[in-house]
């Protein structure tokens, strides 16, 4: 018995060998045949290609940086809403019914100047006749500093928006009392020239 396993042991032994030592070809599959074209039937001169058509150019229309006639007209119609902004005697800042007048349309307005990146309004300030003349300018440039800050705050862009000083000069009014002098401490709001 011990003789039949050694024996089974031996021949797995030498069938693992040989079969191992065995070089393995790869089996050459024959081309398939080649199969040659058919003869060409006898045919009338075809008639050339049509060119292709010429297709249109589409040119990307940019978007314009200034607004046209139209569109200036309904910015100055908003502006004609914009009341003017008014200030007490040498002062700056905006008093609440400053900020009420300057609120009026501002986003509107702010919706369409910022589709034309050209485009510019400018932020006059004003002041009454009363004072010296650079006293009148550097308080007529605060006022519409001030102004301009606000309109800002609100949505218009800052980069469109400058700023100017009349002082004294260009009085909407010209009597000498108070009611005169408060209709010209103003900040007016107009499209740049």
């Amino acid at each position: 018995m011990k003789l039949n396993v050694a024996t089974c042991l031996a021949g797995a032994a030498l069938c693992l060998s040989l079969g191992a030592c065995t070089k393995k070809t790869a089996v050459q599959t024959p081309p398939p045949p080649t199969v040659a074209p058919a003869p060409a039937a006898p045919t009338r001169a075809a008639a050339p290609a049509p060119a292709p058509a010429a297709q249109p150019k589409v040119v990307a229309k940019e978007q314009s940086r200034m607004p046209d006639a139209a569109t200036k007209l309904q910015i100055q119609e908003l502006l004609n809403k914009i009341q003017d902004a008014y200030f007490d005697f040498a002062r700056h800042n905006l008093r609440p019914d400053a900020e009420t007048a300057l609120r009026a349309n501002a986003k509107t307005l702010s919706e369409i100047i910022s589709q034309y990146p050209d485009f510019r309004l400018t932020v006059e300030g004003y002041c009454d006749e009363r004072g010296s003349d650079e006293f009148n300018m550097a308080l007529g440039d605060a006022r519409a500093k001030q102004a301009k800050d606000y309109l800002v705050s609100l949505g218009l862009p800052g980069g469109q928006l400058k700023t100017v000083s009349y002082g004294k000069e260009k009085q909407v009014c010209t009597e000498h009392d108070e009611d005169c002098w408060q209709k010209n401490r103003r900040a007016h709001l107009t499209q740049a020239q």
